[in-house]
């Protein structure tokens, strides 16, 4: 007979059974009796077994496990006595620590062990056990469904309250790094004291007082509770020595409690109080009822098994009855009654639903079973048959289970699918349940989710936040648990210098980002072609703009630029119509028509600069402004020194009149014009502007105008403007008072300094403005110098000719000279 034994974790526990954990046995009977009784599973082998209970010691743990191995009346190690059957394989223990123990025994003897708690391992220490299973998932799938679990509500502010041993320090790398990486941060990290507090009462009470005062500043209202079956009672001696006033005023939290903790709260309320974990959220081993469960455990009585120790134990803690003297004939007796009926049991003493362990013993009865059916089916071939022949006088060695244990995958009673992946853990998830608390000291779980790693992406967690039932201190609101408020739209965070990065400021997004959504870590740059609304929290479109025509501001300076080249037109006019009078005579009369006809153009350059910048206007705008000006600016000062020259040739043995005339205007003119026409050409030879978007200059709007393509070539035809400019002024400053009728030296004075006021205040104000404005700017110059030069200089002459014409002759001249 093969013996397939079940390693059961600690049903006493403080001198008391929990009773809870008596389902593990009656589900690994019931697995055990299904198989036997079915035809097509090993319909030639009977499965056997045996049960031992470590009572979460040490040494009773190595002493079963020798037990399992070895069973005589005394221990001899290597040695089978008195065996009734052939150990195959070992199913547990719920504990971590006791499994690892076991594990480092049946190693030796490449015995398979299936644990059915949840054991945190890592890789190194799954090469380590090769032949040790696990029948329930890997943890990090419920770290998975944690941080999911966080992120569903936005919980970023969490405490950890975590067992102070190698598994919680494991627990607590795993989780740390996920819950960084999505945003969330731990207020606190409390390590639970271990087993050994629970019976050392003077340490207890004082860590209890400590833990009460630490509990009491506690701002976060979720806390994630990790442990094992024994550390965890501290939680639970804290909730029922907690003074009564501060039970009535302590603040309701949410606990987030893992599988592993989860499997002592279902056996404790009957003696404490849960109502501080009211609302709990708790991750439990999946598990699923198989057919027959429950019909099996109504039939389970006190005299039901003669071989089951466990059985009279659990009933006179369940049903708090008595039994008889166990030396005499058992007869139910004293307050037990033949009434007594599991299902009769409230759900914190025994639940009727098979448990998540429950169900993975279930599952490993069926995994053995079924490895080894498929190891006796096995057909070798080639060199196995040889080896085969060799082990055929030979007895049955349970190591040879591994390699069918590996492929084993099948479908169980309840439907679900049991196979193994390449770490050996079981395939599959976990369930997320609502804990809801009665005052009578009972409980209910209530299924809300799963996360299951082997569903597609959106079903891997699923939750369902409507059925939950949270502590009454809500009032059935979400709870939040923040460090910081909520940063809105258009505020970025501002972590808090030495505080974790949970805890943060809110500050408004700087000038040019917006931020879209809430919490935001940096704000987003507006791409260029848009701008922040007045909250930041969008980008709008900026408008292409240009001094155009249509605006008020364009429709003044185009009527200025008009109306003064009409006057000018009229002045050309006026000048060509008493070309031979004295006054259009002097100083020049083809040098004045040149003059006027240059101011013109001035004037007129202006509409190069209003409306759409284009290719050609870009191209024209900046060198035919230079060259005009010049011409007018070269014009002015061959007047000038016209004006000089005729006074010095006047004077005895000058012999300065051969250079009186024409020619030396012309000279002035034409030298002064070619160098600065000179310019432009390089300019447009090498940098010619070209219409250009400024996406920067204005925050709501895209300026479209001509960029200047060199900004050096630009100032140098400033600059030598300037230069002709000052000279004219230098030049008819000093002949301002030569005593001649016609002189003019007076009004270019005049002229040239409004002219040289007018480009000088233009510079810094051309470079404070932006825009339009910038364009507004250069033609208001033009106007004003432009128009400045040709007032002071030909408004006395036209006064003259048009109201005083009997003055404008050459009689009336010479007596006025006289």
């Amino acid at each position: 007979m093969l013996a397939a034994s079940a390693h059961g974790s600690a049903i006493l526990l403080i001198g008391r059974t929990l009773t809870k954990f008596y389902q593990h046995v009656l589900s690994l009977t019931f697995a055990v009796k299904e198989i036997n009784g079915d035809v097509n599973i090993l319909p030639n082998i009977t499965l056997g077994f045996n049960i031992y209970d470590n009572y979460n010691d040490a040494q009773l743990t190595y002493r079963t496990t020798m037990n399992l191995l070895f069973k005589s009346q005394r221990l001899v190690p290597n040695y089978e006595c008195e065996t009734q059957g052939k150990l195959t394989a070992v199913i547990g223990a719920l504990a971590s620590k006791a499994s690892f123990r076991m594990a480092q025994i049946l190693s030796l003897y490449k015995i398979p062990q299936l644990t059915y708690g949840s054991v945190p391992l890592i890789k190194n220490e799954v090469k380590q056990l090769p032949f040790f299973y696990r029948m329930v998932p890997s943890e990090d799938h419920q770290n998975v469904g944690i941080v999911n679990l966080l992120k569903h509500f936005g919980w970023t502010w969490v405490g950890l309250f975590v067992t102070d041993d190698d598994n919680g320090e494991h627990f607590l790398q795993a989780l740390e790094l996920r819950l960084s990486r999505h945003g969330i941060c731990s207020e606190f990290t409390e390590r639970i004291p271990p087993q050994e507090y629970l019976h050392t009462l003077n340490e207890m009470e004082l860590k209890l007082k400590k833990f009460i005062k630490f509990f009491n500043h506690m701002t976060s209202n979720i806390f994630v509770c990790y442990g094992n079956t024994f550390s965890l009672m501290f939680l639970w001696y804290f909730a029922g020595e907690m003074p009564r006033d501060m039970k009535m005023t302590f603040p309701g939290k949410v606990w987030v409690i893992t599988a592993q903790a989860d499997f002592i709260i279902a056996s404790i309320s009957r003696h404490r109080d849960l109502q501080m974990f009211q609302g709990a959220i708790a991750f439990r081993i999946h598990s699923n009822e198989p057919p027959g469960f429950q019909e099996y455990l109504r039939t389970i009585k006190p005299d039901w098994a003669e071989g089951d120790n466990f059985l009279k134990e659990f009933w006179v803690e369940a049903f708090g009855c008595s039994l008889p003297d166990p030396r005499l004939p058992y007869v139910i007796t004293g307050s037990c009654t033949r009434n007594d009926r599991l299902e009769n049991l409230a759900a914190p003493l025994f639940q009727m639903q098979m448990t998540g362990p429950s169900y993975s013993v279930y599952n490993a009865v069926y995994v053995l079973a079924y490895a080894i059916q498929a190891m006796h089916s096995f057909r070798p071939t080639g060199r196995e048959i040889l080896y085969e022949q060799k082990e055929k006088n030979k007895d049955f060695q349970p190591w040879k289970l591994h390699r069918f244990l590996q492929e084993i995958s099948f479908n169980n009673s309840a439907g679900d699918r049991v196979s193994f992946n390449d770490e050996r853990e079981v395939r599959g998830g976990f369930d997320i349940t609502n804990l809801v608390t009665f005052p009578n000291r009972s409980f209910h779980n209530v299924k809300i989710g799963w996360v299951n790693p082997e569903a597609p992406e959106d079903q891997l967690f699923v939750l369902h936040g409507d059925m939950i039932t949270w502590h009454r201190d809500f009032n059935q609101a979400l709870p939040l648990s923040v460090c910081s408020d909520s940063c809105h739209r258009g505020y970025q965070k501002k972590k808090k210098e030495g505080d974790k990065f949970c805890c943060y400021d809110c500050d408004l997004c700087p000038e040019g980002k917006i931020s879209n959504k809430s919490d935001t870590d940096d704000c987003l740059q507006c791409p260029e072609d848009q701008y922040p609304n007045r909250d930041r929290d969008q980008c709008i479109p900026k408008v292409i703009k240009f001094l155009s025509y249509e605006e008020p501001l364009g429709k003044a300076l185009a009527g200025v630029a008009l109306s003064f080249s009409l006057v000018t037109v009229l002045v050309l006019g006026s000048f060509i119509k008493h070309r031979d009078t004295p006054i259009v005579k002097a100083n020049n009369r083809e040098l004045t028509y040149t003059l006027l006809v240059s101011l013109l153009l001035c004037f007129l350059s202006t509409f190069l600069f209003l409306g759409k910048p284009g290719k050609l206007t870009c191209l024209l705008q900046q060198p035919v402004f230079g060259m005009v000006f010049s011409v007018a600016v070269s014009c002015v000062l061959a007047k000038t020194i016209t004006v000089v020259l005729a006074f010095l040739a006047t004077k005895p043995g000058s012999h300065l009149r051969k250079w009186v005339g024409k020619r030396v205007a012309t000279s002035v003119v034409l030298s002064s014009s070619l160098i600065q026409a000179g310019i432009c050409v390089i300019w447009v030879g090498t940098f010619p502007p070209f219409p250009d978007l400024d996406l920067h200059s204005v925050t709501e709007v895209i300026i479209m105008q001509c960029n200047a393509g060199s900004v050096l070539m630009f100032y140098l035809v400033l600059a030598y403007m300037a230069l002709l400019s000052i000279i004219s002024f230098t030049v008819a400053f000093l002949a301002r008072k030569l005593p001649d009728t016609f002189n003019e030296a007076k009004f270019i004075t005049f002229s040239m300094l409004i002219f040289c006021s007018v480009w000088v205040s233009f510079v810094p104000t051309y470079l404070s403005t932006k825009g339009t404005y910038m364009v507004a700017v250069e033609i208001f110059s033009i106007l004003a110098s432009t128009g400045g030069v040709f007032c002071c200089i030909f408004l006395p002459k036209c006064y003259m000719m048009v109201f005083k014409p009997e003055l404008n002759s050459r009689e009336q001249l010479l007596r006025r000279k006289y």
